[in-house]
């Protein structure tokens, strides 16, 4: 039987909008009592104007600040880690700042959010982190992405063993329509995603509520932990 988010405290750290934000209704929506953080808590607070959220400031390449967040929430259900810094580029241009940043923000900052919440769990929690499909399709000027990606996918595996009996879990998603890609312009937008509907087994791009049903599923079936739910639509198989 699945588990009820009914009064749980589900925690989303992530932006304001796209999938972070699509997580946090669902969970809401869901009966659950909702903790939105991340680095900016006054543009949370302006794209969560309902009182049913709770708005919190996280840094997760600061472990002090992970520590102090962990210490004001006190006990919590589901955690969810959205957060992501892409470290995009070819090989000969790859930056060690932002590699570093990808690293911190997507491995090492779940990593310590780890340390400082495993004991912070009702009964029946979870732990849900995002690694991406780069970590099972590579592509060129992609290497940043996907040895973050990978490692993310390493590290859910390796939490699940040390919190159990907390679950830990990962969703990685495809190409999904978010305001990311809206830097390619209107008309390179259009050209990215008409390549990959063509191309997936799927037929089609993803949507913020693709994913979010994802990690709902993860938050709540109680038999499900040490896995990468890959909401790509087959991507990696062509």
């Amino acid at each position: 039987m699945a588990l009820s988010l009914e009064d749980r405290t589900v925690v989303v750290i992530g932006r304001g909008s796209g999938i972070a934000r699509s997580i946090a209704v669902a969970a809401s929506d869901a009966g659950a009592h909702v903790v939105v953080a991340g680095r900016n808590p006054d543009a949370l607070r302006e794209a969560y104007p309902d009182e049913r959220f709770t708005t919190e400031r996280v840094d997760l390449t600061d472990e002090r600040s992970i520590e102090e967040f962990a210490t004001r929430l006190g006990t919590v259900d589901h955690l969810v880690s959205t957060a992501s810094a892409r470290a995009r580029g070819l090989l000969r241009e790859v930056d060690q700042a932002s590699v570093r940043l990808s690293f911190d923000t997507k491995v090492i900052g779940p990593l310590l959010l780890a340390k400082h919440f495993a004991d912070r769990f009702r009964a029946g929690g979870s732990f849900t982190l995002f690694s991406g499909v780069a970590a099972f399709k590579p592509a060129i000027g992609y290497i940043g992405v996907a040895i973050t990606n990978g490692a993310a996918d390493f590290l859910v595996r390796s939490l699940a063993l040390e919190m159990a009996p907390v679950r830990v879990n990962a969703v990685s998603p495809g190409v999904i329509d978010t305001g990311i890609w809206d830097s390619l312009g209107d008309e390179g937008k259009a050209d990215y995603f008409e390549h990959f509907r063509t191309h997936n087994p799927a037929r089609r791009i993803g949507t913020v509520d693709d994913i979010a049903e994802a990690v709902m599923f993860a938050m709540t079936n109680a038999f499900l932990t040490g896995m990468t739910l890959r909401v790509d639509g087959g991507e990696p198989l062509t």
